[in-house]
């Protein structure tokens, strides 16, 4: 398929996981991608991964005048922006006993604030009819998890964020879509401090997908959908894709 033909693709969070499958899978399918990472040994990795057009940068999300830069610049590189992808997000499992105001500043900067910024940024460039945003959100945003207060409440303010902004260009007719995916495999779920030591971790056999956990490949799939014409009357709900961990 060539859903993305001569499309023009922003995408954060591309240096690996499921950014780095989003990368692949759209640029496969024609797109133009400008990938935006902290990892420069992660973005040379996914460029030289890709058969297709891409470019990368080095870009904080969390840096206001960088992602005003980067925005600026991707528009400049691939004449224009036609679809905005942000996967660039953070997780942390902190019992809430020793939770402190640096995790959820953490979370909440990379998160929320350099989806915010990215999604401001970009609807400067996003075209009437046929711009498309697609947010990372997360299965945590409306399903409880131990652990997880501070990541949970950052995805649930994309979520929402993603919802209102969606009503809010519903009048441009710009689609956004909040992806909520639940366990994927990828490095950030495979660091070895993914759990402190000494959780209890019982509760999460309890939801579990009978499916085992996605493959980074498998939410790109769905993130294509969502930013392609096949998804042209998809906006402003939560598309989970989760193995029906939910349930």
């Amino acid at each position: 398929m060539n859903r993305f033909d001569g499309v023009k693709v922003l995408l954060t969070g591309a240096a690996s996981g499921i950014g780095r499958a989003t990368a692949q899978r759209l640029a496969t399918e024609g797109a133009a991608v400008y990938a935006v990472d902290v990892s420069e040994q992660g973005l040379a990795e996914t460029a030289a991964a890709i058969e297709g057009t891409v470019t990368t940068r080095l870009a904080d999300v969390t840096d206001e005048p960088a992602v005003i830069a980067t925005v600026a610049a991707a528009a400049e590189a691939l004449g224009g922006i036609d679809v905005l992808v942000n996967v660039a997000g953070v997780h942390k499992t902190t019992p809430i006993e020793t939770l402190t105001v640096d995790d959820l500043n953490r979370l909440f900067s990379v998160n929320l604030v350099g989806t915010a910024l990215f999604c401001r940024e970009a609807l400067k460039h996003l075209p009437d009819r046929t711009g498309v945003i697609v947010n990372t959100a997360s299965l945590a945003a409306t399903q409880g998890n131990p652990f997880m207060t501070a990541y949970a409440a950052s995805k649930g303010a994309v979520l929402a964020f993603s919802l209102s902004l969606a009503a809010e260009l519903a009048g441009r007719r710009i689609r956004v879509v909040p992806i909520s995916p639940g366990a994927v495999d990828t490095p950030l779920t495979r660091a070895p401090d993914m759990f402190p030591d000494g959780l209890d971790l019982g509760y999460f056999s309890k939801i579990r997908s009978y499916y085992g956990a996605a493959r980074p490949e498998q939410i790109a799939s769905a993130i294509a959908f969502a930013a392609s014409p096949d998804g042209a009357y998809f906006t402003g709900a939560d598309l989970r894709v989760d193995g029906g961990a939910h349930t």
